[in-house]
């Protein structure tokens, strides 16, 4: 079973960011995953919270493994999400918060989790459970500092900022000590592509109309 320090490497080596399509189509989630793979952002998250999320997640995963790419669910905060998100064929899960049986449940589904993680007592939880890589959020509300005071205490724990996050501010949050930024209404502004392209050594012309 491929673990979550495993999927961590796959996902991230060629991009420092991960792309959450929230309350789309399953139309525009294609194509904004599209968009997306096509800067370079190797990892789409679409969060199940509702059957539209569900419908855009089943549309996401087919054009996924057309183009050999990763798409997860996002906000899975239950066993019952875990088991539908296996259903549906996503590769990785993520929620908000920090649950250990929903953490366990999606791992023993050969799906890497990732929980999100608001304190100390949220990240000692996923390191017992043997994942070290975990989501800040709200990343916005908790700041790029609190990242960076994380990293004392954990230094081989690795946080994905979410929340909250654009491109113009993602650099911060790199800066910071994030080794990942997920963005997701930056996609939908053209203003914001050249600054995503930028984080992804991409040209964004490609992706532009």
């Amino acid at each position: 079973m491929e673990t979550m320090s495993e999927w961590f490497e796959a996902s991230f080596t060629r991009s420092p960011v991960m792309a959450i399509l929230r309350g789309y189509s399953p139309e525009q989630t294609v194509a904004l995953a599209t968009r997306a793979w096509e800067l370079g952002i190797e990892t789409v998250e679409v969060p199940i919270q509702d059957e539209l999320g569900v419908a855009a997640l089943t549309a996401a995963v087919e054009a996924g493994a057309r183009r050999d790419k990763t798409v997860g669910a996002g906000t899975v905060t239950s066993i019952e999400r875990v088991e539908r998100a296996a259903a549906l064929g996503a590769s990785f899960t993520v929620a908000p918060g920090m649950r250990a049986d929903v953490a366990s449940a999606s791992l023993a589904n050969g799906m890497p989790h990732l929980p999100g993680v608001a304190s100390g007592t949220d990240v000692q939880i996923a390191l017992e459970l043997g994942i070290d890589v975990v989501k800040a959020f709200p990343a916005s509300v908790l700041g790029a500092e609190w990242i960076t005071a994380m990293r004392g205490p954990f230094p081989t724990v690795r946080f994905v900022a979410t929340g909250g996050i654009n491109a113009r501010n993602a650099r911060s949050f790199l800066a910071a000590g994030a080794a990942v930024v997920a963005v997701g209404s930056a996609l939908d502004d053209e203003e914001q592509l050249p600054l995503l392209a930028a984080l992804t050594d991409r040209d964004a012309s490609v992706v532009t109309h």
